[in-house]
């Protein structure tokens, strides 16, 4: 079975300057994603003040904000969705979310905030795919780095409490680890590969030079994440795509302007075969 899957964190559907929203070109690049799977931090699950300024009544062609929640509403009529309502506020609460184009069979979200100022959730959710059921974890993880690990174990733990060592697994979203210090403790403990691990993509000349570095002194290849921030310019490694029992067939960071006016992501795809 090959399923094609994406992680995008959307800044709550707003654009990174002015904060405008962008619902609708959101919904149009999900869509253009042709993903059987879609993974999504930050999204609103309820906004009053931007529904009275943007809302229905008041809509503009551009500036959109739809009663439906945003998950939602990406979904429309042909896919499924779940929500984990993670951050709570007065005037609404957003979180993770997951579309998939197979049914879900069961969802949880998983309280993993380390502290008041942040509020973090793992949302799993069991597809149900012809080949069986596949589990899927969308993680938004903290901005300290203490947090992060804590976060990461509570991860571990959720996985190995939730999916038989013998199931698919697929772990996605912003992990907001730019020096990738949890990736090691997810291979070893779970089994999982990032995506990028096993695909050879063109490297600098330094990168290319620390290689053959390393292969003289009998090291393994240094395995790294794509840049996927900020998006206009990506330089930090934020957003991951973990797989357990998938082959990567490819993978692609989706960068650029026309990127940078939906959100400060850029959004990660990836094609895999169910090995």
């Amino acid at each position: 079975m090959k399923i094609r899957v994406a992680t995008y964190n959307i800044h709550k559907g707003v654009s990174s300057f002015r904060s405008t929203p962008r619902v609708l070109a959101l919904k149009k690049a999900i869509g253009a994603f042709d993903a059987d799977v879609v993974f999504l931090q930050e999204v609103q699950g309820r906004h009053d003040r931007y529904q009275a300024r943007y809302g229905e009544k008041v809509r503009t062609p551009h500036h959109h904000w739809p009663e439906k929640a945003q998950h939602e509403f990406f979904a429309g009529e042909n896919l499924h969705a779940a929500y984990g309502m993670n951050a709570v506020y007065d005037h609404g609460h957003h979180g993770n979310a997951l579309l998939s184009g197979f049914p879900i069979s069961n969802q949880n979200n998983h309280d993993v905030s380390d502290h008041a100022y942040e509020q973090r959730g793992i949302l799993h959710c069991v597809l149900e795919t012809p080949s069986g059921n596949v589990h899927c974890y969308v993680v938004h993880l903290g901005l300290f780095e203490v947090s992060r690990r804590r976060q990461t174990e509570a991860l571990v733990q959720c996985v190995q409490d939730s999916a038989r060592a013998d199931e698919p697994v697929i772990i996605a979203g912003d992990f907001n680890d730019w020096r990738n210090t949890l990736s090691d403790c997810l291979r070893l403990k779970l089994g999982v590969v990032e995506v990028f691990d096993e695909l050879e993509r063109p490297a600098r000349l330094g990168a290319r030079i620390g290689d053959i570095v390393r292969n003289a002194a009998g090291r393994e290849k240094r395995l790294v994440p794509a840049r996927t921030f900020p998006a206009a310019l990506p330089w930090f490694r934020l957003d991951r795509i973990y797989v357990r029992g998938f082959k990567v067939e490819h993978a692609e960071v989706l960068h650029g302007p026309q990127w940078a006016r939906l959100s400060d992501h850029a959004p990660i795809v990836a094609n895999l075969q169910l090995a």
